[in-house]
């Protein structure tokens, strides 16, 4: 009996070899602009998940560690002039590091609690940031783009090529996790955390492994950032508008998987690109809540909800 080949990984590669033959093909840096916005989108709505959707944990402090993964890549650069990849890594464990530490004080309470104390977590990091004078302060950091974009034209097409890996990686992470032994633990303990602890899971343990995994990812996304706005304040890494569409898209996607962050990030950040180009970026934060609203109220298990309750009923007749 031959062996069934899973198809999640020839699509990875199949999507890798599509953003490059898109370098090759595209002829206006918007597309690379626009492409970069969602595709980091794609790992934050995916890391919020981790926590959010697959624990039951919901974190409103999400954007915290966005600016904690860009505050250390602009302070390591600034510091010793590192290259992007190695600041990334950096800015991946410091976040993942924080997120330890926040889960080991915060995941003892729960519910409107929890939601409050990382939102007050990431208060005080966008402070620390705004008195740290070493990385600009309030008045903000700048960053100079480099003069060599090894094999690609242009600094933009390195740049969006860097942050789809780092977009597969996040979504090969979340796979392996809903798939794996933590994934069911995880999904214990939003089920009936009670439960779960009656019947031997870790619960700690893994909550613990969840913030320091969100961490991670939310750091890591937030690594590249100042690269490319090349300017950063506290204001705009700490943004509000971070937290609402790394809650906001994984709900719109579906929560129960790891595909419905990415379906979520790619429908809300692709409507938001072209509602920026066509409207205003003011009405970005409208559009996410009008979205969020409907899909609460009408479809609470989002677009992956959706299908799967549509291919059921198929079944069924």
């Amino acid at each position: 009996m031959k062996k069934k080949i899973n198809p999640f990984w020839p699509s990875m590669a199949a999507v890798f070899i599509a953003g490059m033959i898109f370098t090759e093909v595209a002829d206006n840096e918007f597309y690379f602009f626009a492409s970069y916005v969602v595709l980091q989108a794609v790992i934050m709505a995916t890391a919020w998940n981790i926590l959010g959707g697959y624990t039951g944990y919901v974190n409103f402090g999400s954007a915290g560690f966005f600016g904690v993964g860009a505050y250390t890549a602009i302070a390591l650069h600034k510091a010793f002039g590192l290259p992007l990849p190695l600041l990334i890594l950096a800015a991946g464990a410091m976040s993942g590091l924080i997120g330890l530490g926040a889960g080991y004080l915060t995941l003892r309470i729960k519910g409107v609690y929890f939601a409050i104390a990382t939102l007050a977590m990431a208060i005080v990091f966008e402070t620390i940031a705004i008195n740290w004078e070493f990385v600009g302060g309030a008045s903000g950091a700048y960053i100079l783009t480099p003069e060599e974009f090894l094999f690609f034209d242009s600094y933009i097409e390195m740049l969006f090529m860097l942050i789809l890996s780092l977009a597969i990686g996040s979504v090969v992470v979340a796979r392996y996790l809903s798939t794996s032994r933590i994934g069911r633990g995880l999904a214990a303990i939003r089920d009936d955390e009670i439960a779960a602890e009656c019947n031997g899971v870790p619960t700690l343990k893994l909550k613990l492994i969840s913030t320091s995994v969100m961490g991670a990812m939310m750091g890591v996304a937030g690594a590249p950032y100042p690269f490319f706005v090349t300017y950063v304040d506290p204001a705009s890494a700490f943004n509000l508008l971070i937290a609402v569409n790394a809650i906001a898209m994984p709900m719109i996607g579906g929560t129960a998987t790891w595909l419905g962050p990415v379906i979520g990030a790619l429908v809300v950040g692709g409507m938001q690109e072209i509602i920026t180009v066509t409207i205003s970026s003011e009405m970005n934060l409208l559009v996410v809540g009008v979205m969020l609203v409907g899909f609460i109220t009408l479809a609470p298990k989002g677009i992956v909800g959706l299908v799967q309750d549509y291919l059921k009923k198929r079944r069924s007749r």
